[in-house]
């Protein structure tokens, strides 16, 4: 389980972007953080890998306290952070990253398997460096290939879907149900579309750092849509 308790973060000299979450999401779970843009969603995401500190409050990864370690020590207990802008690594091939992921040689079917379930065909990529010759969306889906190649307790996706194509994300998200479906981990994701939330079992809304609402799908959801609707012109024309 992974808890939060009264978690708190602000730029120095400047407003609190998170202030004091509480949250606990159950192992095996698939859950979904949305919200308004500015509401802290990052910012939590990179809390809970440890990317940053929180002023105030603890975190822990089943009953341990994890709150001081350092982003290596959370990746060696099985934290994985799948960054909303990737990381290029020039020098190093998709096949290099793929395999430092899963700290083991892996085989071409292996490597086959992961590019596949992110929408690339490994021919085309597993010998490719990844520097600038690769496109924001290439690039975006080999990070997450990396996430998956871990087999993570934990994985967070931080907005998946940005620069990926429609067909892409339709095998994206096919993958995030099969990992669900044999209950591989914890999947925490922070996205906006709707299939995404569609497949969740707790969503968890979040705005001005705080969690304005959270439960299950079928509770969630609804309410969502039913909000969207009501900033919309009926002529799909503007917003009120």
């Amino acid at each position: 389980m992974l808890k939060l308790e009264g978690i708190t973060w602000g730029v120095p000299g400047g407003e609190g972007i998170i202030n004091g979450i509480d949250l606990s999401i159950d192992n095996g779970k698939l859950i979904v953080v949305t919200g308004p843009n500015g509401g802290g969603k990052t910012t939590l995401a990179k809390l809970i890998a440890g990317l940053e500190k929180p002023d105030e409050g603890r975190i822990f990864l089943d009953d341990e306290d994890i709150t001081e370690m350092p982003v290596t020590d959370r990746a060696r207990r099985g934290i994985a952070y799948a960054f909303q802008q990737p990381v290029r690594f020039k020098g190093l091939t998709v096949r290099d990253l793929l395999e430092l992921a899963a700290n083991d040689k892996l085989t071409e079917a292996q490597l086959c398997r992961l590019l596949e379930k992110v929408g690339l065909c490994a021919g085309e990529y597993i010998d490719r460096e990844m520097n600038a010759s690769l496109s924001g969306g290439e690039s975006k889906r080999i990070e997450i290939a990396t996430v998956l190649a871990r087999n993570a307790r934990l994985a967070i996706f931080d907005e998946p879907e940005a620069g990926i194509d429609l067909w892409s994300f339709s095998r994206l998200v096919e993958t995030f149900q099969e990992i669900k479906k044999k209950h591989e981990g914890t999947l925490l994701i922070i996205s906006h579309q709707e299939r995404i939330l569609s497949i969740a079992d707790e969503i968890i809304v979040l705005a001005d750092g705080k969690v304005r609402t959270s439960g299950t799908k079928d509770e969630i959801l609804p309410k969502l849509l039913e909000g969207e609707k009501a900033v919309r012109c009926p002529l799909g024309k503007g917003g009120i």
